[in-house]
């Protein structure tokens, strides 16, 4: 007997992400209290925005789990052209906030366009590979296609300016066209100049330089450019094995700057301790293996549209984790980026809330297309 189409779905993958989104929602909720009673005398401020955010997510991420994989590959380059559109939309009209142009009002909400073309990128960039396969691994110009359209976009949010979305852009690209088979020497010499470009571009702002100074030794400047970081250090000394307890940081009130946005994470080592860092690491880490499994899957299945776009989901949820957890331990510059679903942002939580939909109806497409070909076999 064939199953029964609702329950063709991975269960697994469902749970990791709202786990997720509730790690996020209680963090969310304790981290930001102090910021909610210092800008509106309202401790729950923060905590009834996000909680509205992630509605918005779940219901959105529920539209697009009723979209065919077919129409994503056959609109995927409308996709791409309207998060351009939005990238200069967003220099023309959009709304400052810490210096930066990030965001396009939209009433209550502000939409942040570069968390949409990180999306519209990937979906694009696994229909072209899928159309140009053959050109990818054999000419460089069929390399260097998608690297135009990802400079384009670089160009436009370095406008903003956001280098972390940059960065993250372009090591998904790189990976999602290594697998899809392109040369090595190509990726070598790739590197080489992408390396070369972020050196320059850090050199180029004082700002950056600031960042990467602090990175390298913040205790220089503990009160200055080190500051940031410093907190964040202490919060995780603070939290050892076990935690404070849910609630009962420190480093929130007023010490820690962003501290229920880019550095969620150092709270929740505060609160939770160490074994809560692993915990919500562990779920990111299965979260993203889930979606290489399932992309190898759909690969060896020849589903190559579903297989390429698994797959750069995968590598951009397990790369922006590392690039926030490292910012945050002091691993790495801080970059401005979101945990994924577990951060504060209504933009990112939409935008991820959309890729784990996508990766649940790319499983279930595959399941679905598995045992239609067990019932015509018996």
């Amino acid at each position: 007997m064939p199953q029964r189409p609702g329950a063709l779905y991975d269960r697994q993958l469902v749970t990791l992400a709202f786990a997720l989104m509730s790690v996020g929602l209680v963090i969310v909720a304790s981290a930001s209290i102090p910021e909610g009673i210092s800008l509106a005398n309202d401790p729950f401020m923060f905590v009834k925005r996000h909680g509205m955010f992630l509605v918005m997510a779940l219901g959105i991420a529920w539209v697009v789990l009723q979209i065919p994989m077919t129409r994503w590959q056959q609109y995927n380059g409308s996709m791409l052209l309207l998060a351009i559109i939005m990238l200069v939309l967003v220099l023309v009209a959009g709304r400052s906030v810490n210096g930066s142009v990030r965001w396009l009002p939209l009433g209550p909400f502000n939409l942040q366009p570069a968390e949409f073309g990180k999306l519209a990128l990937f979906v694009y960039l696994a229909g072209y590979l899928v159309r140009r396969q053959n050109e990818v691994r054999e000419r460089f110009i069929g390399f260097m296609k998608p690297m135009a359209v990802l400079f384009v976009l670089a160009i436009l949010l370095l406008l903003q300016p956001d280098l972390g979305s940059v960065v993250v852009m372009f090591v998904t690209t790189l990976g999602m066209l290594f697998l899809a088979g392109a040369r090595l020497v190509q990726f070598i010499g790739l590197i080489l100049v992408g390396v070369s470009a972020v050196v320059t571009l850090i050199i180029a702002e004082p700002y950056r330089m600031r960042r990467v100074t602090s990175f390298l030794d913040p205790w220089a400047d503990p009160f200055g450019s080190g500051y940031q970081l410093t907190q964040s250090l202490m919060a995780f000394g603070r939290g050892s094995w076990f935690g404070e307890g849910l609630g009962n940081s420190i480093q929130k009130l007023e010490y820690l700057p962003e501290a229920h946005t880019d550095f969620v994470f150092a709270i929740l080592g505060e609160e939770l301790g160490y074994i809560g860092v692993l915990a919500v690491l562990a779920l990111q880490f299965c979260m993203a293996a889930k979606a290489l499994r399932l992309g190898h899957a759909c690969l060896q299945a020849q589903r190559l549209y579903e297989g390429y776009l698994a797959i750069g989901i995968g590598i951009w949820f397990s790369f922006q984790t590392f690039v926030n957890v490292g910012a945050a331990s002091g691993m790495m510059p801080t970059k401005g980026l979101t945990l994924p679903l577990v951060s504060y942002g209504g933009s990112s939580l939409i935008i991820m809330s959309v890729a784990v939909s996508m990766l649940i109806r790319i499983d279930f497409e595959l399941r679905q297309a598995s045992a239609q070909a067990r019932v015509r076999e018996a």
